[in-house]
């Protein structure tokens, strides 16, 4: 009976992803193409530098309009192979990663992969930079982040030809890796925030607004990221969309409360810091009862809280059920690459059955795989946060989100501006910056 209740939650998140991947003019809150500075959406960021990537390409690959990868039968991965990751060095997504680098190296003795962990707020720029001048890594594993930017920069490889072989990969896993219908990755895991909390010290975690807003108020300690991306869930929880029909900024219906609900946490008690590992140790060291927080977190949570950790999807409000900005992790090939199909083996390998069941056993990951069914409740919490999430779209417009609402969310919390100005002077500056 578990394993059948953990079925059904995973397949709620499908039809809920793939119904917001696949509309024009999503009603629950697509996220938007966050600039690496901004939206942490894998781990926390590194302090080492990148060493030189080691690949061997060249720049005329990156010239042509196209670089559609062959079609290919047997997926066995051969020659020199390099990729790039943003986890954090140390953390469960590095260890687990290492695990499989190992196992690949085992099942492809031919192949000599090299890998490069780059820092998050440094990886997208310094793929962008090396592939535009010819070079760069033959894969890279990344959030969909920027995946439209580097689509219509021509800076990755079609993967279209490999459609077929991904009959492992949900329809929404597929979606994410998509640019106006075609495949620009292999689908890896799906990421949204949710409600860490310590049983300890909250036996019920709250399922609306009004409960959260309560319990800050009777003394229970709630940290938050002051970050666009971290409370982006509660725009849908308020009524707010994203966008309008044509691209244009819809968060002035709903907005306002939104950010007006987050004064009045403030208010009550509750913390928002603008460093993360701050967040973290807050919550880590039992200073905080509760945290909004990614998946990339949860196997060191677990370390100080062991027992007590639990997951919930933020809570709903007034409008409906919050709308965490619902990414997907996967691997990208570079335009570049010299050996397209060695690296859509490797990736194909890194994100099989067996290899998703790792990457949900010991890093919490979300699976994209449809045979993979989470038993552990922690990441089926993140499963039910995912399902009601707002899909990150790829359009342009996106991109020019961020400055504004993050601006405006420090204005209204910091500054004390009234929240109803701050989102719409947000939005007349997003539409200003996308000529709308």
């Amino acid at each position: 009976m578990k394993r059948l209740m953990s079925f059904l939650l995973v397949s709620v998140m499908m039809v809920g992803l793939l119904a917001a991947c696949g509309s024009a003019t999503p009603t629950t809150a697509p996220a938007t193409t966050a600039p690496a500075t901004t939206a942490p959406t894998t781990a926390a960021e590194a302090t080492a530098a990148p060493t030189a990537a080691t690949t061997d390409a060249t720049a005329e690959a990156t010239a042509e309009a196209t670089n559609v990868a062959p079609a290919t039968g047997g997926m066995a991965a051969t020659g020199d192979i390099t990729l790039w990751h943003a986890y954090s060095t140390g953390g469960s997504e590095d260890a687990t990663l290492t695990t499989l680098i190992a196992n690949a190296k085992t099942a492809f003795p031919d192949a000599n992969i090299t890998v490069l962990q780059v820092p998050f707020d440094q990886v997208f720029s310094k793929f962008e930079n090396d592939v535009a001048t010819g070079s760069g890594p033959d894969l890279l594993l990344a959030p969909n982040d920027s995946l439209g930017d580097l689509a219509r920069k021509n800076l990755l490889a079609d993967l279209d030809a490999y459609k077929a072989n991904l009959t492992n990969i949900g329809p929404a896993g597929v979606a994410g890796m998509s640019v106006d219908g075609k495949l620009y990755g292999i689908p890896e895991s799906y990421k949204a925030v949710a409600l860490y909390y310590n049983k300890s010290t909250i036996a019920t975690p709250p399922t609306t607004t009004d409960e959260l807003l309560q319990m800050v108020k009777d003394g229970k300690k709630l940290v938050l990221n002051q970050s666009a991306y971290h409370n982006f869930g509660f725009f849908q929880a308020f009524g707010a969309s994203l966008f309008t029909a044509d691209k244009a900024c819809g968060l002035t219906n709903g907005g306002g409360e939104a950010f007006k609900y987050l004064q009045d946490l403030k208010a009550a008690g509750a913390t928002f810091l603008t460093d993360g590992p701050s967040a973290d140790a807050a919550f880590r060291e039992g200073k905080a009862d509760m945290i909004i927080n990614g998946p990339w977190v949860l196997a060191d949570y677990q370390k100080d809280l062991g027992e007590n950790l639990a997951v919930a999807p933020m809570p709903a409000g007034p409008k409906g059920p919050a709308g965490p900005l619902t990414g997907v992790d996967g691997f990208y090939v570079n335009i570049n690459s010299q050996n397209v199909e060695g690296a859509v083996a490797l990736a194909m390998y890194l994100t099989n059955t067996e290899s998703q069941k790792l990457y949900t056993e010991q890093a919490g990951h979300v699976p994209t795989d449809i045979n993979v069914v989470p038993t552990d409740a922690l990441v089926l919490g993140f499963s039910q946060a995912a399902s009601t999430g707002y899909a990150r779209p790829q359009d342009k417009e996106l991109g020019n989100f961020w400055t504004p609402v993050g601006d405006a969310l420090t204005k209204a919390l910091d500054g004390g501006e009234e929240a109803t100005k701050a989102i719409t002077d947000a939005c007349a500056a997003m539409d200003l910056a996308n000529g709308k």
